[in-house]
């Protein structure tokens, strides 16, 4: 095969040939290399919409859309909610302090106390029951930052100590458990006798 054009280039036409063909082949393999992977993205595309069409994936993003949009909604009431309860916490009464006495030393059984209430700013009351042989009395002073305007009696600063501090919290419910179990005895004897 001569050709003048090749023959001015000076280059041979079989090589011309080779090289056509070499490249024939690299585009032959990047063709199949492109038909697998779009077989690859058509399964993959075929499995996410298997069942449904357009429309009903679209109704199906919609829907969700409106979920989230609930749910934003509904946590948003949920945090006020739990603001609201943070709230009420802090003006209830969280703190308590009692102490138990007798207020005569011829009354047995230590039937009169002093009982402190108070909330997380140590704000509330202090009611002091004193029973005697000829009845109970009950008093109540009001309790402002920790401290009364009014004068306490030795039990009621005790029970606010306790409840300010609230470390004494676990034996005053073991003392009463104690107190109930003798009380409970004494009386199981009283009937035996």
């Amino acid at each position: 095969m001569n050709s003048p054009i090749l023959e001015m280039i000076g280059i041979d036409p079989a090589v011309w040939f080779i090289v056509l063909l070499v490249m024939i082949l690299i585009l032959l393999i990047m063709v199949i290399v492109c038909m697998s992977k779009l077989s690859n993205t058509n399964r993959r595309l075929d499995e996410l919409m298997r069942g449904r069409d357009a429309e009903s994936l679209e109704d199906t993003i919609v829907d969700l859309i409106a979920e989230i949009d609930r749910l934003k909604a509904s946590d948003a009431q949920k945090r006020r909610e739990l603001k609201r309860i943070n709230d009420n916490l802090m003006i209830t009464y969280q703190k308590q302090g009692i102490v138990k006495y007798d207020a005569f030393q011829e009354m047995g059984g230590k039937l009169s106390f002093a009982l402190a209430l108070l909330d997380k700013n140590n704000n509330g009351f202090v009611i002091n029951s004193i029973h005697s042989r000829e009845g109970c009395y009950t008093y109540i002073k009001e309790i402002v930052k920790g401290e009364s305007y009014i004068l306490l009696g030795e039990e009621e600063r005790q029970a606010l100590a306790k409840a300010v501090d609230e470390e004494d919290l676990m034996e005053d419910l073991k003392e009463f458990k104690e107190l109930d179990k003798k009380s409970k005895d004494k009386k199981k004897r009283e009937k035996q006798d």
